[in-house]
């Protein structure tokens, strides 16, 4: 019985991963979903731990992710990832703070460092080198 019940939350994550992928809408929701939950929520937890009295810059009275385009880029290894961009606010206005990019298949989540794309652990003070060919779409193949 508990391998049907396997077999069976099998499938339903199988269709939901291919439903998500088959209706634009519902990828940039889960996207979003994925910024906020990988990378929002750990920048406001690390603000949180900072003192109202640092002499550093105040964190934002406000963040909020943007998924830039519904569809999906592909990068040269074929991999799809949507890019994202996360505006502050510390008044009335809004600016773009952070840009990257959420891969498809596996929720890994970039961010870019100049020119480069680095995983977002690098924000959190991990030691981690920039990825090569990550967040860079390639033009779609010609089909003759």
């Amino acid at each position: 019985m508990t391998w049907f019940r396997s077999l069976t939350a099998l499938l339903l994550v199988s269709s939901l991963t291919l439903s998500a992928a088959a209706d634009p809408a519902s990828l940039v929701a889960w996207a979003k979903g994925r910024v906020q939950s990988g990378l929002l929520q750990k920048l406001k937890a690390q603000d949180g731990e900072r003192s109202k009295f640092s002499r550093g810059a105040q964190p934002p009275r406000e963040r909020r992710a943007r998924v830039v385009s519904a569809d999906l880029s592909r990068d040269a290894k074929g991999r799809g990832f949507l890019l994202y961009e996360v505006d502050v606010r510390y008044g009335d206005t809004w600016e773009t703070q952070l840009r990257g990019c959420v891969y498809e298949k596996t929720g890994n989540l970039f961010v870019s460092v100049g020119e480069e794309y680095r995983p977002v652990a690098f924000l959190f003070g991990e030691d981690v080198a920039a990825v090569p060919g990550v967040c860079e779409a390639q033009p779609p193949a010609n089909e003759s």
